[in-house]
């Protein structure tokens, strides 16, 4: 993969504008939300059309997307990077270009009047704890802390049951049910799985590994233009979750704000560039995943990522 990113270098692959080609499809794993701005940024101000690329998002909540981009439905998908490592495992030739998140948005939300300080003080005071069970960080969790203290029950996809139990600690994305239980007037405290050592790169674009074997200049602007579209969003997510809000009536103007204000610090690299990863990350999320039992075989890292010009 370094290879590819390395002769596409010399491509000079600058926004110049160019007739838009067949269509490309972008298959999204959740609702319009900020963490696609990004996305939608590129969209918004022609990042996309510049550089010779017309992008039709489909996907959403439930969509099978590593499936999707594995079968070759679509040529990017969103996933999570231990998604890529569990899909490599099992075959899928799919390989992730461009990282969103380079903290995790995964937690646990807690009662801050509870008054604990980490997660080890959380799993040591027990309660009840809210999530979904087999996901590798709640395996990660588990190994690392115990549940022994705690009532472990499925998670409800709401805050209702938070708000209304002061022991109750659940999983939750920062940018979503600890905004909506500050705004229900409730007092979330939330501690980032990342603090536990276990943080993949989230909001993963992936795509097929034949993409970069044989069309890799135009996966390479395709995350030029992602870079182009999240460096505007991180300056003034507005005028994008504007184009956003309609396709979402679930959350208001003041969610959508706030869930950008939050997700911000997950997503800029600080001295690198947005989207940008690194091996060593990759291997130790892999080397994780084979201690936990989940895949077989750890593979070198840069058979799960590759960082392309302009991404």
């Amino acid at each position: 993969m370094r290879r590819i990113a390395s002769a596409l270098l010399a491509l000079g692959l600058a926004g110049c504008a160019r007739e838009p080609e067949a269509k490309l499809e972008l298959a999204l794993n959740w609702k319009p939300e900020p963490e696609f701005g990004g996305i939608f940024e590129a969209e918004r101000t022609s990042a996309f059309a510049a550089r010779g690329l017309a992008v039709e998002r489909t996907g959403g909540p439930g969509a099978p997307v590593v499936q999707m981009v594995t079968a070759k439905q679509v040529s990017f998908g969103i996933a999570s990077a231990d998604e890529v490592v569990l899909a490599r495992d099992r075959g899928s030739d799919i390989v992730a270009i461009f990282a969103t998140y380079q903290t995790s948005p995964q937690g646990l939300m807690t009662h801050a009047a509870r008054g604990l300080a980490s997660l080890e003080a959380l799993f040591a005071a027990g309660g009840t704890l809210a999530v979904e069970p087999g996901l590798p960080y709640v395996k990660f969790l588990e190994r690392r802390y115990g549940f022994g203290a705690l009532v472990v029950v499925p998670y409800s996809y709401s805050i209702g049951p938070f708000l209304s139990d002061p022991l109750l600690t659940q999983q939750v994305f920062v940018t979503a049910e600890p905004i909506a239980a500050r705004r229900a007037a409730a007092d979330p405290q939330v501690f980032l799985v990342a603090d536990s050592g276990y943080n993949p790169y989230t909001a993963v674009v992936i795509t097929h590994g034949e993409t970069l074997r044989t069309d890799a200049a135009r996966a390479a602007r395709f995350v030029a233009a992602l870079r182009v579209g999240w460096q505007s969003y991180l300056a003034d997510p507005g005028p994008a979750n504007t184009l956003m809000a309609p396709l979402n009536p679930e959350m208001d103007a003041e969610a959508f704000r706030l869930a950008a204000e939050a997700q911000q610090p997950l997503i800029e690299v600080p001295g690198g560039a947005v989207g940008s990863m690194r091996a060593e990350r990759w291997a130790e999320l892999a080397g994780q995943l084979k201690e936990l039992g989940l895949v077989k075989e750890a593979l070198p890292a840069d058979a799960y990522f590759a960082n392309l010009p302009g991404g």
